[in-house]
């Protein structure tokens, strides 16, 4: 996919736009590079492409260029809130729920929980914490591309505020809606060319104060995964992990490298820096030896199958449909 035509030639708007469907497309490219990978032990994508130049190789029930649930959750929310205008948290759940009762080939263990419990769309994933205590995955995370794209227009505080009601559709722990709310907020600077790391002690002061010295430990610029006391399938190393991904890489496709190589919850970690580094570098950083194998099912919505030009479409569409009367930060 060839997007320099866009970049740069017809001013800040089409830049924006570039930067938004790098964002969308480059989740995406994470999600389908990193799932061959999920659960293996860090090391193995350098293993496997030692020279770097990583391929779509598929692997662990997953076609080359596959996307996972976190992109197909991603795209349910990205076109809830085209159609309806808008956040209709009743609408999103219930594609949700559409799409989970049609048994993808992978959905997390505390979504499927929660979204096959029956439970009404306001209660679900709080009676699902209340029992189990522990809601803090990164479920919310994979799929925030689309509507951190849509949000960015309306400024920090209502993009964080409409990350946090999102991620409270799955996850009771305000940890997970924190965590979803910072990488809203550092996609939206990214979408305006501004620097999304250079943003990170202003987003902290705007995280709920109970939870935000925990974030600021695995958003500090010396954080390393490798200091993590989690699995990389909660929120906080997997967003920790994506900053360090972006901060000490230079290009979308070393950022995306270093993610996958770190192992773990490798789709998830690759599409929540896809996301980010995606909104950075633009669509036109994203190479075309994976855009083009790119697909998405979605399951429960008849045969439909999304490529890389109809996510290309639905980042630009989200952007446009987001922008108009946008606010101050």
């Amino acid at each position: 996919m060839d997007t320099s035509a866009r970049t740069g030639r017809h001013g800040h708007q089409d830049a924006r736009t570039d930067r938004a469907v790098g964002a969308v497309l480059g989740s995406a490219v994470g999600d389908a590079l990193g799932a061959p990978f999920e659960f293996g032990r860090p090391g193995g994508y350098r293993a496997r492409f030692p020279d770097g130049s990583g391929e779509m190789c598929g692997g662990g029930g997953w076609d080359p260029g596959e996307a996972t649930d976190d992109t197909q959750m991603a795209v349910l929310v990205g076109e809830s809130l085209l159609e309806r205008g808008g956040l209709d948290l009743p609408d999103v759940f219930d594609r949700f729920r559409r799409w989970a009762a049609a048994e993808p080939k992978d959905i997390g263990l505390q979504t499927e929980a929660v979204l096959g419990s029956g439970d009404p769309w306001d209660l679900a994933a709080a009676l699902h914490f209340q029992v189990n205590s522990r809601a803090a995955g990164n479920g919310s995370l994979m799929r925030a591309a689309t509507s951190a794209v849509y949000c960015a227009g309306a400024g920090r505080s209502a993009t964080m505020d409409a990350a946090r009601r999102l991620a409270a559709l799955t996850h009771g722990d305000r940890a997970a809606w924190e965590g979803t709310a910072v990488l809203h907020e550092l996609v939206r600077v990214a979408l305006d060319g501004d620097d999304p790391l250079a943003a990170v002690p202003a987003t902290l002061d705007a995280v709920h104060e109970d939870h935000r010295a925990r974030w600021a430990v695995v958003l500090a610029p010396d954080w390393h995964p490798d200091l993590a006391t989690e699995f990389n399938g909660a929120v906080w190393p997997c967003l920790g992990s994506a900053l360090w991904a972006v901060r000490t890489t230079g290009s979308f496709e070393a950022a995306l490298g270093a993610a996958v190589d770190l192992g773990g919850d490798t789709d998830t970690v690759a599409a929540v820096t896809g996301a980010l580094a995606g909104a950075v570098y633009g669509a036109g950083a994203v190479p075309h030896r994976w855009t083009a194998p790119l697909h998405v099912p979605l399951p429960g919505f008849g045969d439909r199958v999304l490529d890389a030009i109809a996510l290309a479409e639905l980042g630009s569409s989200l952007l446009a449909a987001g922008d108009p009367g946008r606010d101050a930060p």
